[in-house]
């Protein structure tokens, strides 16, 4: 479903992502960690069309973006590439102004311009879904932030996307609200949705992931089963990096 081929990012003279190749079938869930600087949150930005690269492609279903794809020349593409690939963010990014439902209506109304009433049917099943069916009318400062992520992953979900990206959804949140996160997510895998997921959640990664890659310096330096890259690391980062987490054997 989702295709990376040799990404080359840089800002300036600095390379951030240094020729990273990775693979996502449909249903699968890859798992990014690693060290910080390691050109994780980047690597999705680039998959979303939210930052260009200088070599290399991404290949999103049928569409396919390259260092010379331009936004405004190229806005149809980059739109179809959004409806695929949908993005929760660790800042939560909601419309402060508008309703929890609102906010999840927006998208349906104006990009897919779907009639009103089916738009929110949907957007109320997907509250529903993430246990905030009774927080339709209240805006996101009335939230708590396990409850803001949960409405921006309802709010990915309702433009029904045939994968999500997320980064580092959890960072923000104290345990008890990452939990109630990290428990939607993994509902969300057990019925099938691709996912490749940036985070610190050492749990979610063994227990979630299809894949785990471990990045660094730019670099894919390790990626396999979790029971190979937990159990058996072979790279030195990696080692490093499972030993300071405290997830070493």
């Amino acid at each position: 479903m989702i295709v990376v081929e040799n990404l080359v990012k840089r800002h300036g003279r600095q390379e951030i992502l240094r020729g990273i190749s990775l693979r996502v079938a449909k249903g699968d869930v890859a798992v990014v960690i690693g060290p910080s600087g390691g050109g994780k949150s980047t690597f999705l930005r680039c998959i979303n069309g939210l930052e260009p690269f200088q070599a290399g492609t991404v290949s999103v279903g049928e569409h396919r973006l390259t260092p010379a794809t331009q936004p405004r020349r190229d806005a149809r593409l980059l739109e179809a590439v959004r409806r695929k690939v949908g993005f929760v963010f660790q800042q939560f990014n909601l419309f402060p102004h508008l309703t929890v439902l609102e906010n999840l209506i927006e998208a349906p109304l104006r990009v897919l311009r779907e009639p009103k009433g089916a738009a929110v049917a949907r957007a109320r099943k997907l509250l529903d879904r993430v246990g905030l069916s009774e927080k339709t009318d209240q805006y996101p400062k009335d939230l708590s932030g396990g409850q803001q992520q949960r409405v921006a992953i309802a709010r990915a979900l309702v433009m029904q996307p045939e994968a999500i990206l997320f980064d580092e959804p959890t960072s923000a949140l104290d345990p008890v609200m990452a939990g109630e996160v990290l428990s939607v997510m993994t509902d969300l895998a057990k019925e099938g949705q691709t996912m490749i997921v940036v985070t610190h959640s050492m749990g979610f990664a063994r227990g979630v992931a299809s894949h785990v890659h471990v990045f660094a310096d730019g670099r894919d330096v390790e990626h396999g089963p979790p029971a190979e890259v937990f159990g058996h690391p072979q790279h030195d980062t990696t080692k490093a990096f499972l030993a300071k987490t405290g997830q070493a054997r």
